[in-house]
């Protein structure tokens, strides 16, 4: 049960997704929009998150 709640993984994305590029990484413009894509996705997801649960605590 405790391995179904391991979230590791899920904030090392978040800390890879959000750092400064490699610069001796390969560079494309389709894995710069992905990666631009997913930064816009992570925060509405964490702003909806956010706004969820000031709706739950003010009911």
């Amino acid at each position: 049960m405790k391995r179904y709640f391991q979230l590791g993984d899920v904030f090392g994305y978040f800390i890879r997704v959000f750092k400064k590029r490699d610069p001796n990484a390969p560079d494309s413009f389709n894995l710069r929009m992905m990666h631009g894509i997913n930064k816009i996705s992570i925060i509405m997801f964490l702003i909806c998150v956010i706004v969820m649960i000031v709706r739950a605590l003010t009911r």
